[in-house]
């Protein structure tokens, strides 16, 4: 399967020099990978997957200090043999997880210092069943987002000006710049990490 695997960073040549980790596992590293937005991942067409297995695509940020964090990204198989995926995105859920390292190419592997891609041949059965890591972060963002303009558009629609105020001495007021300072944040931080609201 070694010569089998190939990846595609926008700008760069190809690269196919995985390394084989284990019968069904493989490895490429992705140096300067802080600017890379996309990867694509493909079959060479030399060699097919088994019948009835698949490539599950995982990513992995380097972090000087801890083992590999794997993020599954998706799959390839023989009848869809390339995926593009988005990474950019992935940072920044690496840097909020909270559940621990998912250690899938095994605790032998030497910390890294610059970024991973793992290929794992596994039943596409299996892999059919698994959400990657880029569905939850745009399903959350997406969330995010529509959430606060509902929330926005909401109180907008109770706003009233000064002088449609009636003096009530045991309502408290919020004015509707402080709610707008709010959503521009809470948007920014969404921006920034879809998951900063587990913190």
């Amino acid at each position: 399967m070694l010569n089998a695997l190939g990846v595609i960073v926008s700008g760069r040549l190809v690269q196919t020099d995985f390394q084989q980790i284990t019968d069904s596992q493989f490895l490429i590293n992705i140096p300067e990978a802080d600017n890379v937005n996309h990867v694509v991942v493909f079959l060479t067409g030399t060699v097919p997957f088994p019948d009835g297995m698949a490539g599950a695509v995982y990513f992995s940020w380097p972090d000087p200090n801890a083992p590999p964090c794997w993020q599954l990204l998706g799959y390839i198989s023989n009848t869809k043999p390339s995926a593009i995926f988005k990474i950019s995105q992935l940072k920044k859920l690496d840097e909020m997880a909270t559940n621990g390292p998912t250690n899938v190419f095994g605790t032998n592997l030497p910390i890294s210092h610059i970024a991973q891609i793992g290929v794992s041949i596994e039943p596409e059965a299996s892999l059919l069943q698994q959400t990657p890591a880029t569905t939850t972060t745009d399903t959350y963002y997406q969330f995010g987002q529509k959430m606060i303009q509902n929330f926005f558009n909401f109180v907008s629609s109770f706003s009233l000006t000064q002088s449609q105020m009636v003096p009530n001495p045991s309502e408290t007021f919020v004015p509707l710049s402080t709610v707008q300072t709010w959503f521009t944040n809470f948007e920014r931080r969404l921006q920034q990490n879809p998951n900063f609201w587990k913190s």
